[in-house]
């Protein structure tokens, strides 16, 4: 399977071979997994994104990867077009947690930006 296999109007995107790795831990591989999914969406595609061949895998490179479409598109459009195959039941778990959380956030972005702000101080250093 090449990197990513497109019939008809879907798309499988193959993560280690976009990444060249097994190994899916870092926010910048998921963003480059990111890019890949938002422009096959964004043209309205169908996508199944291929965990086949990952052997380890955490929340910081699924929150680029998946969690993020969140803010991009509707959780309808995402269900409709978005699928996992070949997906570790652990992996899956740590899935759902992501999506879970991504939903939350950019329901109200500006809710969890004013506790932050409360917690780690404006940006002005106060």
């Amino acid at each position: 399977m090449k990197k990513c296999d497109t019939v008809d109007n879907e798309v499988v995107i193959n993560i280690v071979e976009i990444i060249d790795d097994g190994i899916c831990v870092t926010d910048g591989d998921g963003q480059k997994i990111y890019s890949v999914i938002e422009n096959a969406l964004s043209d309205g595609k169908k996508v199944i994104i291929s965990f086949d061949g990952v052997i380890d895998l955490t929340s910081a490179f699924l929150n680029n990867a998946i969690g993020q479409l969140y803010g991009n598109f509707d959780e309808a459009y995402i269900r409709s077009k978005l699928s996992v195959i070949n997906m570790d039941k652990n992996d899956r778990i740590i899935l759902k947690m992501v999506v879970d959380r991504a939903k939350r956030f950019f329901d109200d972005p500006d809710h969890y930006i004013r506790v932050a702000k409360e917690v780690l101080g404006d940006d002005n250093g106060n």
